[in-house]
């Protein structure tokens, strides 16, 4: 008779997972209000009040701002915007190369190209999947204008080497806290640390407005710059005192009242998000230490964590078990999944962004190569081997789970220990599938 699931067994648990629920009657009161109001977007793409948009947006701009000490939070319609807004803001043009994690999502590094820089790829510390100022050193040329420093999966970066590294070379810091809200480093709320940054408001974040997304700066001209290029900045710039007039060609990325509404609401939970979440990945975090081949979240002192994801790092060569047959295994004794927040255990992350086609070919503005081509006595090499941590995570040591979430408990994280253990236990019984 077969213990494992995966082998004709009877698995740990049937009982679903409960999804997440992020919707409730607090949201439908306020987005009731703002339909009763009759006015969904009070933006105006030229001089006067509403060019800062209408009440819920200012609201949730300043009710943001004041919770973490920002001086000021600007909203948009998409963190992606968002982003392209901060490398907007800080003067990013043609040729000038910005240093970024390659193992974080594309739009990190597709707001480089936007403006016409080059992304240059700095490789990820092993603990933390940030990148660090050793790993940043290494990529430093006389073309470097900025860092984006992306806090991956919600753990602060180790911030104070980086501005070092910033300050001594004259770069610009732009912080990409997507997965990072409510998190500090050392006392101070990440986004800011650098000269601007900011957060997603996308469906499956702590917060979650449909789309959206918050940038913070604790620096006036830079904060004017992004509300202009949020709102037809080629319409205000003259208007507002700009003399420096680099990229303020402007859009439209602006957040609309529902949108902020809803997000005014959320943002009064996100303390006791954080709170839940830690309190779960302590307690799986004490389990998985026990279990050789795995091993647990490493949290650098002075840093926090929002678990957007809880990563675990996996040694085959210590279980026994390819990490694929391995998930899919203890996936085996879980129930099926009815959502990506359901999934009990996934391998890796996202491939390295420089492996993309987008960068092995450099085809990326028009046809001809820009804006590589713009440094023509450069060879941006994007070659396998560049990120070598960040291949070995991707490709044989990375593993995570959403379970590390509300409203799950403790029992269910021991459901999901349960899992893990059972399969390691009976690993002789994998012989043979695949």
């Amino acid at each position: 008779m077969k213990n494992l699931a995966i082998a004709g067994g009877s698995p740990v648990r049937t009982a679903a997972f409960t999804g997440r629920r992020t919707m409730g009657e607090e949201e439908k009161r306020a987005v009731c209000e703002v339909m009763d109001s009759d006015n969904l977007s009070a933006f105006f793409g030229s001089p006067g009040d509403q060019w800062l948009g209408g009440p819920r947006v200012k609201e949730f701009e300043r009710k943001w701002a004041e919770r973490y000490g920002f001086k000021h939070a600007i909203s948009v319609n998409s963190w992606t915007t968002g982003l392209m807004t901060a490398v907007g803001a800080v003067g990013i043009g043609p040729g000038d190369e910005v240093i970024v994690s390659p193992y974080t999502m594309s739009a990190s590094a597709t707001a480089i190209l936007f403006y016409g820089g080059i992304p240059v790829f700095a490789d990820v510390d092993p603990n933390t999947f940030n990148i660090s100022a050793e790993t940043i050193a290494a990529r430093i040329t006389p073309r470097t204008r900025a860092i984006m420093v992306v806090h991956i999966f919600g753990q602060a970066a180790d911030m104070d080497p980086i501005l070092e590294i910033a300050r001594k070379h004259n770069l610009k810091v732009i912080e990409d806290a997507a997965q990072a809200p409510g998190v500090h480093y050392k006392g101070r709320p990440v986004g800011a640390i650098g000269d601007v940054g900011g957060f997603s408001l996308n469906y499956h974040k702590h917060i979650h407005t449909g789309e959206g997304g918050v940038l913070v700066t604790n620096d006036d001209k830079t904060a004017l710059r992004c509300q202009l290029i949020r709102n037809h900045a080629e319409n205000l710039a003259e208007t507002y005192g700009m003399d420096d007039l680099t990229n303020m060609i402007g859009s439209n990325y602006r957040l609309t009242e529902l949108q902020a509404a809803i997000g005014s609401v959320q943002l009064d939970r996100l303390g006791g998000y954080l709170e839940h979440r830690n309190r779960l990945a302590q307690h799986l975090s004490a389990k998985l230490a026990k279990i050789p081949g795995l091993t647990p979240p490493h949290i650098t002192e002075g840093s926090e964590h929002a678990y957007y994801v809880y990563p675990i790092k996996y040694d085959a060569s210590v279980t026994g078990i390819p990490r694929a047959l391995f998930v899919k295994a203890v996936n085996a004794e879980l129930p099926t999944p009815q959502s990506a927040e359901q999934v009990g255990l996934a391998p890796a992350y996202v491939r390295p962004l420089y492996l993309a086609q987008l960068y092995q070919k450099k085809i990326a503005i028009g046809s001809k190569g820009f804006p590589w081509t713009v440094n023509a006595d450069v060879d941006y090499n994007y070659a396998k081997g560049l990120c070598p941590t960040a291949e070995r995570m991707h490709e044989h040591e990375m593993l995570m789970t959403t379970l590390v979430r509300e409203p799950l408990t403790e029992a269910d994280l021991d459901d999901f220990v349960a899992a893990i253990e059972k399969v390691l236990r009976h690993k002789d019984e994998l012989q043979g599938l695949a």
